[in-house]
């Protein structure tokens, strides 16, 4: 499963990537600062479909389905990956499948190798020095007991395939640019998820990474590891 990964890039390259970009974010919810160590339950931008175009917006990373009644500490599944084989029939995530798509763009991603007590930690990023584009679907979920309005999402995952499987067993399910409105308003389905993934690079990096959060505002968290670089 997919439980790190890292949005480090301007205003410019993610209207660049995902052009036409209708919006910005409102500044009293963030300027894009550069993330390097995203963990599970923390905001991540998604783009989605909205009503003049696509929109870069904010959401919880872990998906609340609308349904839940409780407050998110209430809410006790692991969903902030979904996995392809069962997103279009878990009583979870379907219903966001159908109608409520998101674009998650990534400046790349972790996965681990080696013994529990002694991980190594690499980072994959395209091979072209481009963002990723995962596929993932959100919801709106009101906290009964703030009140409040929450997006909140998931991204959707897959067998990996052979050159990613020495390293994981799952990958993120990545999307082509020109198959982006295709998902986002429904027209396409599984095709896009099970396609060939993007070419990637890989390389390891510090042990930092390890712990959540750590380093997430520092770029050189995604740096190749040199034993004297922390």
């Amino acid at each position: 499963m997919c439980g790190r990964f890292s949005q480090a890039y301007s205003w410019g390259e993610i209207v660049a990537f995902s052009q036409p970009l209708t919006n910005k974010l409102p500044a009293e919810k963030g300027n894009l600062q550069p993330r390097y160590n995203i963990a599970p339950t923390t905001l991540i931008h998604i783009i989605v479909k909205g009503e003049t175009g696509r929109e870069l917006r904010e959401a919880r990373w872990g998906l609340i389905p609308g349904w839940h009644k409780g407050g998110l500490k209430d809410f006790k599944l692991s969903t902030f990956n979904a996995k392809v084989e069962t997103v279009d029939t878990s009583g979870t995530f379907k219903h966001a499948y159908k109608s409520r798509r998101c674009i998650i763009p990534a400046s790349g991603f972790f996965e681990w190798t080696g013994e529990k007590k002694d991980r190594v930690p690499h980072f994959f990023s395209a091979a072209d020095g481009d963002l990723l584009a995962f596929a993932g679907l959100y919801e709106r979920f009101r906290d009964p007991e703030s009140g409040e309005e929450i997006t909140t999402c998931t991204m959707i995952v897959r067998e990996a395939n052979a050159w990613t499987a020495q390293y994981h067993d799952r990958m993120p399910c990545m999307l082509l640019k020109q198959d982006f409105d295709a998902w986002l308003d429904g027209s396409g389905g599984m095709e896009l998820l099970k396609q060939p993934p993007r070419e990637l690079g890989e390389w390891i990096v510090s042990k930092r990474v390890n712990k959540a959060g750590e380093g997430d505002d520092d770029p050189r968290t995604i740096e190749p590891f040199k034993d004297d670089l922390f």
